[in-house]
């Protein structure tokens, strides 16, 4: 008969397993995306330009304060953006075509753990990114408001959670080519439109509430007041968690292991 010792030790190794399984699948989710080309052109090198044109161009009209000061916050956006949804939804997408995910499907880590998985894997990346286009900020000049760092990685993270559950809806039901398309099409989209590199508040007044309550426009705009030190705070928050909680349960329901 088993001792109680031994019970227990079981018990925690049970408890612990899923928890090893969603690590072991995001270290494997995070070595995939450092090692692919394509998505730190995607990640990194776009970004940087991006940053670099707003800098040293006077157009467009990014709103009252120091240009560079306005830009990185933007450009830090829109990596997450680029790393949470354009990279993991094209590479979930063709994961699902050449029944990787079938195989994945079979096993316990399941739809939710895959989802942790791969939010737990773009937040690496993402502080890679971070530090990265950061740096190059700070050596353009760069001021940014360090009291307000800490609510910037909580901004940071709720975006890795949205955009990842997002990927997972759009991976999910659109087959590979579909999803390319549509990846890179709304990466276009929500670059211009979407509150990431301008504030929303650089938008018509017919499109500025709707940027405001899109995901990018909070994370966007969210960024740029925790490291400017200005603007609102709440709402941007309040906005992806909510994006969060949606786009989570549309992902565990809609998503699907193969075509």
């Amino acid at each position: 008969m088993p001792s109680k010792r031994s019970t227990a030790a079981d018990a925690s190794t049970r408890a612990a397993a899923p928890n090893r399984r969603m690590r072991a699948q995001a270290a494997f989710e995070g070595r995939t995306l450092l090692a692919n080309g394509e998505q730190l052109l995607v990640s990194l090198l776009l970004p940087a330009m991006a940053l670099l044109g707003l800098h040293f161009a006077s157009t467009p009209d990014l709103g009252p304060g120091r240009r560079i000061d306005l830009a990185t916050p933007g450009v830090l956006a829109l990596a997450v953006v680029s790393t949470a949804f354009t990279g993991q939804a094209i590479a979930t997408g063709f994961d699902r075509r050449y029944g990787v995910l079938r195989l994945l499907g079979v096993t316990p880590l399941g739809s939710r753990g895959l989802l942790v998985a791969k939010a737990v894997a773009v937040a690496g990346v993402v502080a890679v990114q971070t530090l990265v286009l950061g740096g190059l900020g700070l050596v353009l000049g760069w001021h940014p408001h360090w009291a307000g760092v800490p609510l910037a990685v909580v901004f940071l993270l709720l975006g890795c959670w949205v955009f990842v559950a997002l990927a997972l809806v759009v991976a999910g039901r659109l087959r590979a080519e579909g999803v390319l398309v549509v990846a890179n099409l709304l990466w276009v989209l929500l670059a211009v439109g979407g509150g990431l590199l301008l504030a929303t508040t650089q938008y018509p007044s017919w499109w500025e509430p709707i940027a405001r309550f899109l995901p990018t426009g909070a994370l966007g705009d969210g960024l740029r007041s925790a490291l400017t030190g200005s603007g609102a705070l709440a709402l941007p928050l309040v906005v992806l968690v909510i994006w969060g909680a949606v786009l989570t349960f549309a992902a565990s329901r809609l998503f699907r292991w193969s075509d």
